[in-house]
């Protein structure tokens, strides 16, 4: 019998990447989000447990405790995932590009698990000051960047004037997403009435009805 080989040493760049662990699965994440907001509708905050998430999900607890250390950044994460399909299109015209994503927003807050989810996280962080902080962290000023995005292809198309200066445009984003936001969520999950075209054609309609239209000369 020939003689065992030797083994064949570890490269430096193999040896670092075994060391760092295996990385993570987005469809594993993707399942792991989709399980917490299942589990959320239907155990509630209170019911739900870092357990009954792990074995929707199909994974080990220690995989999810390695992904998110608490309830709290894991409910957080599940939720401001459902917002990462939200887009501002470049229609051309903002009244257009407004519509588009209250349409969005509409849809995506009719879901029974968006809904569950909303409710659930939003009702938690008025009683953990550490949560509200997350939520506005994680869900809210990320979603500012439609607002924003928006302004820049209507201030590009003359539409509106330039910004006078960077605190006051922080601060009509802030309140424009505010307004935008807080309309279309008591119409859905508070008054539960829908948002059809009609209505979200007048509702731009006076929204965009104080600002100016900049003069041609």
């Amino acid at each position: 019998m020939p003689a065992p080989q030797p083994p064949v040493p570890e490269s430096p760049e193999t040896a670092a990447t075994r060391a760092k662990g295996r990385p993570r699965s987005a469809a594993a994440d993707r399942a792991i989000l989709d399980a917490t907001r299942e589990a959320l509708a239907e155990l509630g905050w209170g019911g739900l447990t870092m357990g009954h998430v792990a074995t929707r999900a199909g994974v080990a607890k220690t995989t999810l405790y390695r992904r998110w250390p608490s309830k709290n950044e894991l409910v957080v994460d599940a939720v401001a995932s459902l917002f990462d399909e939200l887009v501002m299109p470049d229609l051309g015209s903002l009244q257009a590009d407004i519509e588009a994503v209250v349409a969005q927003f509409a849809a995506l807050l009719a879901r029974p698990e968006s809904q569950a989810a909303l409710l659930a996280l939003f009702a938690e962080g008025t009683r953990d000051r550490q949560l509200r902080r997350r939520i506005r962290e994680a869900i809210v000023d990320p979603q500012k960047r439609l607002v924003r995005q928006g302004r820049t292809a209507a201030q590009a198309r003359g539409e509106l004037a330039p910004d006078l200066d960077e605190a006051t445009a922080r601060e009509e984003v802030d309140i424009i997403f505010d307004t935008i936001a807080g309309t279309v969520e008591h119409r859905v999950l508070v008054s539960g009435e829908p948002v059809t075209p009609e209505w979200t054609r007048r509702f731009t309609v006076l929204l965009l009805g104080p600002f100016p239209v900049p003069s041609a000369g």
